[in-house]
């Protein structure tokens, strides 16, 4: 959901076996002549399959797909925080972010959000304060649609908890805000309705009701979260002040 006035999705919203050869069989004649033939068709060897033992090479080859795969699994939170900082620096919040940067990014997030240090988000204090949009897959939040130097410099996103209620800021050029009320749906997703924008931050416009949405808590700690919104869009944010109040 977009901090936009014309938009308000702002960043709130989600082998076959091969058998033997002929057998040894033993046929019987007997004619009215008194004598008794014995017909002998011997079976053919069976073949021998020899087993070969792996060479250095395959031995080698083994090691070097096994040892990728098992460091993969053991990296925690830090490493792959870094990770995923060190992807997003170049795409500028997302906007310049290709079909590849996003698959990259998202896969890294999920690998991220498994290892949480915290499960039941909306229950942690760490959640309450200010936060800097990093990165986003939404075009309303990033944008795209105008021109560079009439974008959003940077945007913000605030939650308390005690009050339940959200704010989404834009920087320069406009200033434009929105607030909204939170209603838990678990233990770290909330159904989010907006109520007022607010132009250049003085001007306030009640929200339609139709301004609504969900928002799920995926990864948190001291100072990164990642959410996923009812739209599919992913918002990567960091903590820039614990102490902010959201206006009621």
């Amino acid at each position: 959901m977009a901090l936009s006035f014309h938009s308000p999705s702002i960043f709130l919203t989600t082998t076959q076996s091969q058998t033997s050869s002929n057998p040894k069989f033993l046929s019987f004649h007997h004619q009215h002549a008194p004598t008794t033939t014995f017909h002998y068709f011997p079976a053919s060897k069976p073949t021998t399959h020899q087993l070969s033992a792996p060479t250095d090479t395959e031995k080698w080859r083994a090691k070097v797909s096994f040892f990728p795969a098992f460091l993969n699994k053991r990296k925690d939170a830090k490493t792959l925080k870094e990770e995923l900082l060190e992807a997003i620096a170049p795409l500028d919040r997302g906007a310049d972010a290709t079909a590849e940067d996003q698959q990259t990014v998202d896969q890294i997030a999920r690998n991220l959000e498994k290892v949480s240090p915290i499960k039941e988000t909306l229950k942690s204090n760490l959640l309450n304060g200010k936060w800097e949009l990093i990165y986003t897959t939404s075009s309303s939040i990033l944008q795209t649609q105008r021109p560079k130097f009439l974008r959003s410099s940077a945007n913000y996103q605030a939650i308390n908890l005690d009050t339940l209620r959200a704010q989404n800021m834009e920087s320069w050029p406009f200033f434009n805000q929105v607030t909204a009320d939170l209603t838990p749906l678990n233990a770290r997703k909330v159904a989010v309705k907006f109520d007022y924008f607010k132009i250049a931050g003085l001007i306030p416009i009640k929200a339609p009701d139709s301004a609504r949405g969900e928002l799920e808590i995926t990864y948190l700690d001291e100072e990164m979260r990642v959410s996923r919104g009812d739209k599919g869009n992913l918002f990567i944010l960091k903590m820039v002040d614990p102490s902010y109040q959201v206006p009621i």
